[in-house]
């Protein structure tokens, strides 16, 4: 069956639309027989501006007299010394905006409608409307062209009335105007609002929006394009920002894209499209069963997905495809900035917060690529690599003016404006958060091997951090170990046992930064050694890693969370940031370390028997990774399950639920249908530098399947194919040279392999064939 969301009700809210993008420009297309309305977005349509920090504060001096307080357990004095050194305000940080709504409002025949569907093809990137009214057929397709840089509609009809419709378009900008010219509207308008800056500045932005009418006539009035008795439409808009241009030039850009456009016919356009979309999503196939309710509606099948216990297998199918289409949709290699916390699409709800659609560097961010590289999605992680080397260069600033250090940092918020500042709450003063997103650095390589791209681009970047943490760390005497600090579980916070304090936030060295100083110290000397390079600059980190603490297991049984073993604050609490070391890493595995892979088992059962847990989208998501890594799929599949049926929109865009973090209703926050995704290739697929499991984790449900294109660490290609709950083979194709142990159950085989290697095993490990 076709990979594809479809419904036969018209779409009533924002929530009901079906996305389409192109990495730069999207829209969410809500459609239904009397109207269209297309939420038009683009990646750069910010509100805000770069702005010097105000002042010069107190650099390595205050981060002392800070360090010393939390050395002697003075929280309430550290936190005062935090608040005043710490906490710069926000100012004019901007957040993306929604850029415009298109309003299609048809001329429709009086006549009962025979049938109405209304679909997104994953494979084509297209969306569908189809019905019938007055036994004649109408078809609308709309999709985003990533060759042309336009969203393209074309609409058809065999009634002999022809179409006829009225176009018009609106923008919450207060600056925004419309103006008719020959067959098309012109319109511009600047990315202000009030929430998260001044309301004065932001990009501005030009569009156009040209209509070809075939058998019938356009007219064009009041700010409106009205057609009459046409046999097709064809629709095309145009959309740029002045984001990073010099000059006025970039107003021209529409009309040019638009010429172009228009010099193809539409049957090319839309399969330049398709060709363009297939030749990423094609790589990776996967068949997990089906029943007999695959063929009802996706709302239908969402609806009754938890009731049957989740025996809708290819729904789970259709979400991880689904994780890909967004990938793809949102997030392309020459895309000018990468996926925010809504993505590319923008329904205006995070925008009236304090949240903003911005670059959330404790989870958010980090998750929306935690499938790509697994889902053979590489070169969607470019304008990621590019985002990290622009907050590298911004976080230099921040490192002297803040912590009198070298190297570079970012915190928990970022912005296109190169924000790496602490944030203006003492809860979001992770300042980890710059070296967490560049560890994707990390993850890029080991499954690329790319060694151009490490010496370039990974290692100066990935050096200077760390350049950052060896100057900023200190030793804490009470137990000689070199710490972080002051420093933030995210968003989290405890009890130290003084009941005159309160709930606190900060202090030295909460696991998730020796987590990730570890990983970065870590790979940087193994880097260092394939690049022949930094001996002594290696004997720093190597000095510093046997310093580091390690992993504790606290009196409930759970990874510690902190240094010493504090009441949570808040058990119920929605981020696991702690578990990273096993769902993000590999410095926990029942394998190598089952003790605290235990721990970490105990802490998710802990937060998982909270009534009140904040059960939002990433937390399932991460509840699902750490039970893939435990090799526990019953308990994962259920995870995505509650994702997928709990915590998604009928159009399956996930959402955080309304009372958490501030949310005022239900908000979409794209992370868990990326994080979803992730989980799915992790049940059937985990890698490191030097081992892979084949289907790990394989839930009851999916006990027949097969999967094709999975990329694992090393630059191997993994296809397999299972029976009856076992491995009946796998296919495992190898672009780079290496060495790695596979193990399927208690089996397992070391497999030395050259570039273009093809081996072929069954489910005992032993080779079928070998090319």
């Amino acid at each position: 069956m076709a990979e594809a969301l479809w419904y036969n009700e018209p779409a009533k809210s924002w929530s009901e639309g079906l996305p389409v993008g192109n990495g730069r420009i999207g829209a969410v297309v809500l459609s239904g027989i009397e109207e269209e309305i297309w939420s038009l977005d683009e990646i750069t349509f910010w509100s805000g501006q770069s702005e010097p920090s105000p002042q010069v504060y107190g650099g390595k001096a205050a981060i002392k007299q800070i360090q010393a307080r939390y050395v002697e357990r003075d929280f309430a004095g550290g936190k005062l010394l935090a608040e005043k050194y710490l906490q710069p305000p926000k100012k004019n940080y901007g957040t993306n905006l929604n850029v415009a709504k298109v309003r299609l409002e048809f001329d429709q025949p009086s006549a009962t409608t025979a049938s109405f569907k209304r679909e997104l093809s994953l494979d084509e990137a297209v969306t569908k409307t189809q019905y019938t009214l007055g036994g004649h057929e109408y078809l609308r397709e709309t999709f985003v062209s990533h060759p042309q840089q336009v969203l393209v509609s074309h609409i058809s009809t065999d009634s002999t009335q022809g179409l006829s419709l009225t176009l018009s378009i609106t923008s919450e900008s207060p600056e925004f105007t419309v103006n008719s010219i020959e067959n098309a509207l012109e319109f511009q308008g600047q990315a202000l609002e009030s929430v998260h800056s001044d309301g004065k500045c932001g990009v501005r932005g030009h569009g156009i929006i040209r209509i070809i009418a075939s058998g019938g006539t356009i007219l064009s009035r009041n700010g409106k394009l009205a057609v009459k008795d046409a046999t097709s439409i064809l629709i095309f808009v145009a959309f740029n920002t002045d984001f990073r241009q010099t000059d006025n030039n970039w107003i021209s850009l529409a009309a040019t894209q638009l010429n172009h456009a228009q010099s193809y016919p539409y049957k090319q356009l839309k399969s330049d499209h398709m060709k363009d979309h297939q030749a990423l999503y094609r790589r990776v196939a996967i068949d997990l069963g089906s029943t007999e309710v695959a063929s009802l509606p996706t709302n239908i099948r969402q609806s009754r997905f938890k009731e049957s216990g989740f025996d809708d297998p290819s729904l789970f199918s259709l979400y991880f495809q689904y994780g890909r289409y967004l990938t793809i949709s949102g997030t392309r290699e020459d895309s000018p900035l990468p996926l925010h916390l809504q993505g590319l699409w923008n329904d205006s709800e995070a925008n009236r917060m304090n949240w903003s659609c911005d670059y959330h560097l404790d989870i958010n961010t980090q998750m929306n690529y935690f499938p790509t590289e697994m889902l053979n999605l590489s070169e969607c992680n470019t304008p990621l690599m590019h985002y990290v080397e622009t907050l590298a260069e911004a976080g230099k600033t921040t490192a002297e003016q803040f912590y009198g250090s070298p190297g570079w940092i970012a915190h928990i918020f970022s912005n296109v404006w190169g924000f790496t500042n602490p944030g203006w709450e003492t809860s979001w003063g992770l300042n980890f958060g710059g070296s967490w997103i560049a560890s994707h650095m990390i993850e890029h390589f080991e499954y690329t091997q790319d060694r151009k791209f490490l010496a370039e681009h990974a290692f100066p970047i990935l050096k200077k951090s760390a350049d950052f943490y060896l100057d900023y760390m200190t030793i804490d005497p009470t137990n000689g170990y070199l710490v972080t600090g002051p420093s933030v579980s995210p968003e989290n916070s405890f009890f130290t046992g003084n009941p005159e304090i309160g709930e606190q936030q900060l202090s030295l060295a909460p696991t998730i930064d020796i987590v990730l100083v570890r990983e970065l110290f870590t790979f940087l000397i193994k880097a260092a050694s394939q690049l022949n390079t930094e001996i002594e600059f290696c004997s720093l980190l190597q000095n510093a890693l046997a310093k580091l603490p390690p992993f504790k297991i606290g009196n409930k049984g759970q990874l510690q969370e902190w240094l010493e073993d504090y009441e949570e604050a808040q058990p119920d609490h929605r981020h696991l940031s702690h578990t990273i070391a096993l769902c993000r890493s590999d410095q926990i595995t029942p394998r190598h370390s089952p003790a605290l892979a235990e721990s970490v088992g105990v802490t998710l059962a802990n937060r998982q028997a909270r009534t009140d847990l904040e059960d939002i989208e990433f937390t399932a998501a991460l509840f699902g990774l750490n039970y893939a890594r435990l090799n526990d799929g019953e308990s994962a599949m259920k995870q995505i399950g509650h994702l997928i049926g709990d915590l998604s929109f009928e159009n399956l865009l996930s959402y955080s639920k309304a009372g958490v973090a501030g949310a005022e209703n239900e908000i979409f926050v794209i992370d868990g249908n990326f994080g979803g995704a992730a989980v799915i290739g992790e049940m059937l697929l985990r890698s490191s530098n030097s081992e892979i499991d084949l289907v790990p984790a394989l839930p009851s449900k999916w006990s027949s399947g097969s999967v094709k294109g999975l990329r694992a660490r090393g630059n191997l290609e993994v296809d397999m194919e299972w029976e009856h709950g076992s491995l009946t083979v796998a296919t495992l194709t190898a672009f780079s040279p290496g060495r790695v142990t596979l193990f399927y159950r208690s089996h397992q085989r070391i497999w030395s392999y050259q570039a273009q290697e093809v081996i072929r095993l069954n489910g005992s490990l032993e080779v079928l064939s070998k090319e």
